[in-house]
């Protein structure tokens, strides 16, 4: 494994083996991203699927853990205005993050492919240099192939998570929204 893995690194284009590290960090930061924001937006989630929990059950108001404490605390009366603003602070905070992950898994496969072509087309310039025959330019295209499979391969998961963390978000909000109007119905 790692003889193939130095024969890689001698015979690969430099464009190439840099398109590689840009998607290695590209994965590295989304998997970071996915984990930090997974578990926050879960705890988060948590505490307000209790406080709305108690405001149903007859609670005279949110729970100083939730999100809308805060703005009750500076609003004098309850105002539909109010909790519209708690909404779209909250869905604010609630989607950092996606914007990252939404680029990487729109552009990773296009950064990927570039390496590919990159490394094609030094495969060519090679074989049209030395007399080539065909078991070499299926090697110099395989290893080209790889730096499409990684952008494919860092695309999926962002594309994966981003999905997951959007749907925790619109369920946090969601939250937020049943208890404005549970404490605008009384």
């Amino acid at each position: 494994m790692i003889d193939f893995l130095i024969d890689f690194y001698t015979k690969s284009h430099p464009v190439t083996l840099f398109v590689l590290g840009l998607l290695s960090v590209y994965y590295i930061v989304l998997v970071w991203i996915f984990i930090y924001r997974y578990f926050t937006l879960k705890q988060w989630i948590s505490k307000e699927s209790s406080s709305l929990e108690e405001l149903l059950l007859g609670a005279p108001s949110v729970s100083e853990l939730s999100y809308l404490s805060h703005f009750l605390k500076r609003s004098s009366k309850i105002k539909r205005e109010t909790f519209d603003l708690c909404t779209f602070s909250a869905t604010k905070d609630a989607t950092k993050g996606l914007s990252f992950l939404s680029v990487v898994a729109s552009t990773a496969p296009f950064i990927g492919l570039f390496g590919t072509v990159v490394s094609i087309l030094d495969t060519f310039s090679h074989i049209g240099q030395a007399s080539g025959t065909m078991s070499v330019i299926a090697a110099g295209v395989a290893d080209a192939l790889i730096a499409t499979s990684a952008g494919i391969f860092v695309a999926i998961f962002a594309y994966t998570f981003h999905q997951i963390l959007k749907r925790q978000s619109f369920d946090l909000i969601g939250l937020i929204r049943m208890q404005s109007d549970a404490l605008l119905a009384r």
